[in-house]
């Protein structure tokens, strides 16, 4: 073989070791990639979950157990007589039993149901953070995990169930659905009082979200799905006014037997206005306002636009007496100042507003320097001037269109807004809502079935007003305020009025109730007005039996009569005299509120006659 035909050999024998080489060295390399994924892998599986966790659920208390082999019978009968009181006596019978055969009884039946109970010693606070320890035990198909730092003292090896725990904050609220349990406006925003929709009772709402937790693990406001029209829209709700399930949602509160009680309030034939019974009674505790207190015993003064924009002569007398509250109105007809919100809503009010804003702040801060308890009146649905701005808001009925609807969530809007702002520009302690109701002639136009009321999400009349009261003081209370509203004295009388008021459905609601038991209103003739302890005495009885019915009833602040009766004939001159005739008629009937003499003029005259009754007993 010649020599090149040996280096030729050799040179094909190197190259074939070269490959093979790089195939080796290929494999190996693949293997130890094989390898650390198998290594890294494992070590994974291994790694500790976080220490820490957070307590998840779908309400705001998420529960905490303690698992172990449940008691039988003579443990649990052991463990109830430990605690109750020593016996005096042992029979003879149990004396003899030996201690030890009831122990391998009781060991035998454990071996024979060896299955453990996970049983709720407590709640922690959706939201907390928890501390994940090392295992897990599954108890009918539940997985639970160990924890710590529950603050459950005296409790040893404390579980939560696997799903309760989660890794973020944003993951704690894990309800995909509420139930309406009192009907509830569906806001098209996170905040502010714009209005999408609303929800009556029952309803079931998708949630979507949610605007805060509160310190309680409670949401403020979820984030909801509904169906608008053919569409699913969004919106936001309070829930305060949600229950977790549709059988909570569709119960009617009866704790107190308040459902029992309003199922007999009934006028002798329909008056259109709706039915007691189909109101909600759910107790709501009145709010405290921070730097706000509320003025529980009224001895307050009215004031109309004129007097509030030029005070000095009323200060004069609240100076001298000892007056705690003014009513100042804000809009009575014609709006006090040319509020920004009526320029957008209402053009006409803007236009013929009273005064300026400059003024009329002037005036309401020299009131506020006497220390005085500010309330702003506002008439709501009694608004013709809003009326000649927007006609599809307002009741049909005759060719005319003059009464802005109750129905109407506009309405609702512009007057809820138009009260915020006043709030925030003037530092109202109080707004007063009046002419909460439908028309007084609401019994004839509903029997008649021609007036077109304007009813988009079909209410009754009595569930419109109460639903807007709900939203009303919901709103008002955030702008840091507290809420009152007017009402006729009939609707303390027992039954639903044509208008839609009802005394315990309103005062449920609002922080003061304020009727009008007029001496020359109550339909006693001569004898009302000439007799206004007992006028007011009798009518205030029917007011305390409304009040009653309820766990936290509004401040009874009643407006009396502080004109000369009646009104159309004056013949009775109402003097201090017949003035705390009236005050002590509300007293000892048990109305504590307080007390707002009506005069619509503010007849000074009239104020300085009767000006002893502002002084406190």
């Amino acid at each position: 073989m010649s020599r090149v035909e040996r280096n030729a050999i050799k040179e094909a024998e190197r190259k074939h070791r070269s490959r093979l080489r790089i195939i080796v060295d290929c494999v190996f390399i693949f293997a130890c990639l094989i390898l650390m994924f198998v290594y890294v892998s494992s070590l994974s599986k291994i790694t500790p979950e976080p220490e820490y966790v957070f307590a998840g659920g779908s309400s705001k208390d998420v529960p905490v157990y303690l698992i172990g082999l449940p008691l039988n019978d003579e443990e649990k009968e052991a463990s109830e007589e430990s605690d109750a009181e020593p016996a005096e006596e042992t029979s003879e019978e149990t004396a003899a039993e030996p201690a030890e055969e009831t122990t391998e009884e009781a060991a035998e039946e454990q071996e024979e149901d060896p299955s453990v109970e996970a049983v709720e010693i407590g709640t922690v606070v959706r939201g907390s953070s928890v501390k994940k320890l090392i295992g897990t035990k599954e108890v009918d198909g539940v997985v639970y995990c160990k924890v710590d730092n529950t603050g459950l003292e005296g409790a040893a090896d404390l579980y939560m169930r696997i799903e309760n725990l989660v890794l973020k904050p944003d993951e704690v609220v894990q309800e995909t659905e509420v139930y309406v349990r009192t009907p509830v406006t569906i806001y098209a925003d996170e905040k502010g009082p714009a209005i999408a929709s609303f929800a009556p009772k029952g309803t079931c709402l998708k949630v979507a979200g949610y605007d805060m937790m509160l310190t309680d693990g409670s949401i403020h406001k979820y984030k909801v799905e509904y169906k608008k029209g053919d569409d699913t829209a969004e919106g936001y709700v309070y829930s305060k006014y949600l229950a977790g399930t549709q059988e909570e949602a569709d119960k009617v509160y009866n704790e107190n037997g308040i459902y029992d009680k309003v199922k007999k309030d009934k006028f002798s034939y329909n008056l259109y206005g709706g039915k007691a019974n189909n109101l909600d009674y759910y107790p709501y505790e009145k709010p405290v306002i921070e730097g706000r207190e509320f003025c529980s015993d009224a001895r307050a003064m009215y004031l109309n636009c004129a007097a509030a924009a030029n005070p000095d002569s009323y200060i004069d007398l609240i100076e001298k007496t000892d007056c705690n509250a003014v009513v100042a109105d804000i809009k009575d007809g014609v709006l006090a100042w040319p509020a920004a919100t009526a320029k957008e809503w209402s053009p006409k009010s803007y236009k013929t507003a009273y005064t300026t804003r400059k003024k009329y702040k002037k005036g309401i801060d020299k009131l506020k320097e006497t220390g005085v308890y500010m309330i702003g009146r506002i008439v709501v649905f009694n608004d013709p001037i809003y009326a000649k701005d927007h006609p599809e808001d307002c009741i049909k009925y005759g060719g005319k269109s003059t009464w802005p609807s109750a129905y109407s969530r506009d309405v609702w809007e512009y007057n809820v807004r138009l009260a915020q702002e006043a709030i925030k520009e003037f530092g109202f302690d109080e707004i007063q809502f009046d002419y909460v109701r439908f028309p007084e002639n609401s019994y004839e136009m509903s029997k008649s079935g021609k007036a077109k009321f304007r009813n988009v999400y079909n209410e009754e009349k009595g569930q419109a007003v109460q639903n807007f009261c709900f939203y009303a003081a919901d709103q008002i209370h955030e702008a840091g305020a507290y809420f009152s509203v007017d009402v006729f004295g009939e609707c303390a009388y027992g039954y639903m009025t044509a208008y839609g008021q009802y005394w315990p459905g309103i005062s449920n609601i609002v922080d003061a109730i304020s009727a009008m038991p007029y001496t020359d209103h109550m339909g006693g003739g001569e004898s009302s007005w000439k007799n206004p302890y007992a006028t007011m005495k009798s009518w205030a009885k029917k007011a305390k039996k409304g009040q009653d019915y309820l766990e936290h009833p509004a401040a009874a602040r009643t407006w009396i009569t502080g004109y000369n009766t009646p009104y159309w004939a004056p013949s009775v001159n109402y003097g201090e005299k017949e003035m705390k005739a009236q005050i002590k008629g509300l007293k000892d009937a048990g109305l504590e509120g307080g007390f707002i003499p009506w005069n619509v003029n503010n007849d000074l005259g009239k104020y300085k006659q009767y000006k002893k009754i502002w002084n406190a007993d």
